[in-house]
């Protein structure tokens, strides 16, 4: 049987800054399991195969099944309570559904303080790892025979009915999913006259064969063998040599797009191609519409199906292009600029084993892992080599196991869970009965600071500094993220106000003020919050988007929500700490609230960038603006929100909306009429922070009746559709997300609405 393993590792080629905290792996133990565990294991399984084409995301229950039974919590009290259509909702009512939701989420801790949760979703993370260990001779070492049939129950689950992929669980097949899961079930061993197999060949030769890939897919096919470099708009390394006053330069990039393409450009700069082995010929014939040797590779640059064309290349960048292919690339290839390409790729292979030792060889997530792994072994072919060996003890970190299979998540979202769930928990007004859990998470939140910067001269390689920050994930990742920070440092700010017998002891006043000073440094001239590295890089280069794929890839912007979250935050500090850089945190509050207001929509809604979506940024912006007491009877702004989210509401009191809105940035409800309860919850939480109750508290009333009688009899609530996101496109499931939100919107409802109004 399958168990989660928590802060756990060991090894020579394995290093953490904290002694792994945070870490979760999945690993088989032949032994372990009674009977009825096994079969409660089957039937989990089996039911999401049954109804994997209604409810796409899995909702995490193998993780929820072990740790119930590990902390041994009697989930089955208190009873669950539900509301008439004609009743009112009592606060009684709420009491008891609250309770519930807060024992679960006990129930689901780790031993370390963390909440693990998949974070996973799109289509494209899992393939390139499987497709890296097969080319390096490394499959049989890094997965099991039980990895493997777990990595097939996922990509079988999520095939569409059409025989393709989509971009991510809940899309529409696309040819870089397609084509990359193809790749991946054939390695696996699965062969070519094999129904799902078969189905997904016809999908990609009915759309023209793999030359109709992204770009994405292009350089992936190319590094396996199937596809060839000469057919891949150019990636030149010598970009990375650009000086710094120049508009392009590496130092202005979004740090994601650059970590992603500095791997890139080098394989491309170097042409490396995985050894061709009997499959990947066999590949070849299955994959394409032609024989290999006939295919014309620069008219097959040009080619993308339409169902992978979400951001068109502008007029200017296939001007780029075009000349850099035709031109550049020729020049470029003959001495002595050629002397220059050496130069490049030498400099690109230097930063990524730099980044790699700077996140434990996590890597910036798992397109730069996957990525990483090729170039390391591209310059060294050797799975032998010490490089190799810590990059290979670091898979376990990245691959989650759900009743839907085994996938490789984003980089796992532990810290930003456990921040979210202990604000929950507070907002219960239970802290005392759940003291305990709350001490464990404030242990993890404390030990997950980043305390140092990244070594050496970490500017010369493009790098923000992270000393007082958090990640996403856990202390080894590395990567400062301004959400996470303000979440987490209002965490430690909150429990500060506690008996430290009760939920521990207080964070140093110093790590506070290194977090304050990390926030600071991420604010732009309009007042908005970055996530990653200071935005300021001209709107105008994101026209060279490289990307069919995603939009607003190219420098870094300013978010809604990472600003509203930073205003709560600071708020609190500045009551806690008044006499520290006073002027600053005022001036950065005032210039925040401003880029709040500024950027909402005319139709009063605000755009999310990392949540499904008007929603998600509605809670965010009515939350911040909130704080700083600008409400629907204050604030032109607050009541143009709140009117915009109660002209969503459905008629039972929820929400419901698409993902459909982050690609098509216009508010698009569930199709059915469907309501989300997570959605619901943001809603709900949102419109009592802009003071819908003193106006008109039914809408209110309305989405807790929701979400109290959609309570599972374990105090969990269902998992329905996916509700993250990013970069406007490419959707990401937060599991977690369910047993969080209704939590802590419950709460917030029966302590700020009811037990106010004294409604019981």
């Amino acid at each position: 049987m399958w168990k989660l393993k928590v802060a756990e590792g060991q090894g020579p080629w394995l290093y953490s800054l904290n002694n792994f905290i945070g870490r979760q792996i999945w690993e088989f133990d032949p032994q372990a399991g009674t009977q009825e565990e096994l079969e409660e294991i089957r039937k989990v399984q089996e039911n999401f195969t049954k109804n994997r084409f209604r409810y796409k995301p899995n909702g995490d229950l193998l993780m929820r099944m072990q740790l119930i039974k590990e902390n041994q919590i009697d989930l089955s009290i208190p009873l669950p309570v539900r509301v008439g259509e004609k009743e009112e909702v009592t606060y009684e009512a709420v009491t008891i559904a609250v309770r519930k939701a807060v024992r679960l989420n006990r129930a689901i801790q780790a031993i370390d303080g963390h909440w693990p949760a998949e974070n996973a979703g799109p289509m494209f993370f899992t393939p390139p790892l499987i497709m890296v260990l097969y080319f390096t001779g490394t499959l049989n070492i890094a997965l099991t025979a039980e990895h493997k049939v777990e990595l097939l129950r996922y990509i079988t689950n999520h095939q569409n009915e059409d025989g393709g992929w989509g971009f991510h669980i809940e899309g529409h097949s696309t040819m870089l999913g397609t084509t990359l899961n193809y790749i991946s079930m054939r390695i696996l061993g699965i062969g070519p006259d094999d129904e799902a197999v078969a189905a997904a060949r016809k999908w990609i030769l009915d759309r023209g064969g793999a030359t109709y890939s992204p770009s994405w897919g292009k350089c992936y096919l190319s590094v396996f063998g199937l596809y060839e470099w000469s057919g891949c708009n150019p990636l030149p390394p010598e970009f990375w040599l650009f000086p710094s006053f120049l508009p392009m330069h590496p130092d202005k990039m979004w740090c994601y797009c650059r970590t992603i393409y500095m791997p890139m450009s080098y394989l491309y700069g170097i042409r490396f191609q995985a050894p061709i082995t009997d499959l990947i010929l066999q590949l070849r014939e299955e994959m394409h519409t032609q024989p290999y040797h006939e295919i014309d590779w620069a008219k097959a640059r040009l080619l993308c199906t339409k169902e992978d064309y979400y951001y068109p290349h502008s007029l200017i960048q296939d001007v780029i292009w075009g000349g850099l292919y035709h031109f550049g690339e020729p020049i470029l290839k003959h001495w002595p600029v050629s002397k220059i390409r050496e130069r490049a790729v030498k400099k690109a292979i230097e930063i990524i084993h730099w980044e790699d030792e700077n996140s434990r060889y996590l890597t910036p997530g798992c397109v730069e892992k996957a990525f990483h792994m090729m170039a390391v072994w591209a310059e060294n072919p050797d799975s032998n080599s010490d490089a190799f060996k810590r990059h290979l003890t670091r898979i376990p970190d990245y691959l989650w196991l759900a009743e839907d299979g085994m996938k490789v998540q984003s980089f796992g979202s532990q810290l930003w869970d456990t921040a979210l769930c202990i604000q929950a928990i507070l907002e219960s007004g239970l802290v005392e009965e759940y003291g305990t859990t709350l001490k464990k998470g404030h242990d993890y939140v404390k030990l997950s600071q980043c305390q140092e910067n990244p070594s050496g001269d970490y500017r010369s390689r493009y790098r923000h500094f992270s000393k007082g920050a958090w990640t996403f994930s856990d202390r080894d990742h590395g990567w400062q993220v301004s959400d996470c920070t303000s979440e987490a440092l209002r965490v430690l700010l909150l429990l500060s106000q506690f008996p430290e017998e009760l939920v521990g002891e207080k964070a140093e006043p110093q790590r506070l003020f290194d977090a304050v000073n990390f926030l600071f440094s991420l604010q732009g001239k309009t007042g908005g919050l970055a996530v990653w590295e200071p935005a300021g890089a001209e709107e105008w280069l994101e026209n060279l988007n490289p990307s069919e794929l995603f939009a607003n890839i190219v420098i870094e912007h300013e978010y809604v929500e990472c600003t509203s979250s930073a205003i709560r935050t600071l708020l609190l500090f500045k009551k806690l700490y008044p006499n520290h850089r006073r002027k600053e945190v005022d001036n950065f509050i005032e210039k925040a609230i401003r880029f709040v207001e500024n950027v909402q929509r005319p139709d009063g809604s605000w755009y999310g960038g990392w949540g499904v979506c008007f929603t998600y940024a509605a809670w965010f912006a009515l939350s911040g603006l909130g704080a700083v007491g600008k409400t629907y009877s204050t604030s032109k702004t607050v009541r143009k929100g709140v009117d915009f989210l109660l002209s969503k509401q459905k008629a039972n009191g929820g929400w419901g909306e698409s993902f459909r809105s982050c690609p098509d940035m216009v508010y698009v409800h569930l199709e059915g009429d469907r309501t989300n309860l997570v959605q619901t919850a943001w809603c709900l939480m949102g419109l009592i922070e802009a003071g819908q109750a003193e106006r008109d508290p039914t809408p209110l009333h309305k989405a807790a009746k929701l979400l109290i009688n959609s309570q599972l009899e374990n105090g969990d609530f269902p998992q329905e559709e996916i509700t993250g996101v990013y970069m406007n496109n490419c959707m990401l499931h937060y599991a977690s997300y369910r047993n969080i939100f209704p939590t802590w919107a419950l709460g917030m409802y029966g302590r700020r609405v009811l037990k106010t109004s004294q409604k019981l």
